[in-house]
């Protein structure tokens, strides 16, 4: 079963951009999550940012999908400063239920550190676990706001990107490479017009455990793909679509409404 606790790594779909100078920004995203072409969740992802400071809410409703995926809910924020090159977290909260179980976690950041952290129930240090060692949480963000994208256009430039993440549970390193560009045309969804594509590179670093077949195949993994698209002229950009490929199948989250 794919716990909800799992939620942060489905949360690449909904990541959300602006450059530095922009303008007061308002909007909210509406995706569709599926696994193998089922529909498993719909997610909406609202961005708030006066231009000093941002909050970043996410939502998830988990339909489930037999033993695979279990059903329920899931709720993330990440709050801070917005004025800087890129966004610097100071709060991350994650709250998941499913199966009459709910999973918590409230991350603290000082600058780029790791102030405090709890996790609700607690993780189980079992013989696999990689310990998570206070070097680790050091030169770190939270996992929305890490991805979030300052640049100057869609260009290239969006997807030469490395990052340094801690969800209160795991640690991991992200980097992130041009892949091409395309071009969004279904009417379908909630945007058509030039997107870029950018791979995405996972690479466990504790917290995880060695035994885990999620972890090894995102590690292993090179079907990582995020299309970024404009919100509108207001110089943001957000994902059009996320693919990843698993081996129950192809997980994909596309944009069907963009307001603002």
């Amino acid at each position: 079963m794919i716990q909800l606790r799992l939620a942060p790594l489905a949360a690449l779909a909904v990541f959300l951009s602006h450059p530095a100078g922009a303008a007061e920004v308002d909007a909210t995203a509406s995706y569709i999550l599926t696994l193998g072409g089922v529909n498993i969740a719909a997610m909406k992802v609202n961005l708030d940012d006066d231009g000093s400071r941002y909050t970043l809410d996410l939502s998830a409703n988990v339909a489930g999908l037999g033993t695979l995926v279990a059903s329920g809910t899931a709720k993330a924020t990440s709050t801070g400063r917005s004025s800087g090159a890129s966004l610097l977290a100071e709060e991350f909260d994650l709250e998941t239920r499913a199966n009459g179980e709910s999973f918590t976690v409230d991350v603290s950041f000082a600058g780029r550190d790791v102030s405090a952290f709890k996790v609700t129930p607690p993780i189980v240090d079992n013989y696999d676990r990689v310990p998570l060692e206070r070097r680790h949480l050091t030169g770190v963000g939270d996992f929305l706001s890490a991805f979030v994208l300052k640049g100057n256009g869609l260009d290239k430039s969006l997807c030469q990107r490395q990052a340094r993440i801690f969800t209160g549970v795991e640690r991991f390193n992200i980097a992130m490479s041009y892949a091409g560009d395309d071009e969004a045309t279904s009417p379908r969804t909630g945007y058509q017009g030039p997107v870029v594509l950018c791979t995405v590179d996972y690479d466990p670093v504790s917290g995880h455990f060695t035994s885990s077949d999620i972890t090894n195949y995102l590690a292993d993994s090179d079907r990582i793909i995020i299309w970024y698209a404009p919100l509108g002229e207001s110089g943001y950009f957000i994902p059009y679509r996320v693919l990843l490929g698993t081996n129950m199948g192809d997980l994909s989250m596309v944009l069907t409404n963009l307001s603002q």
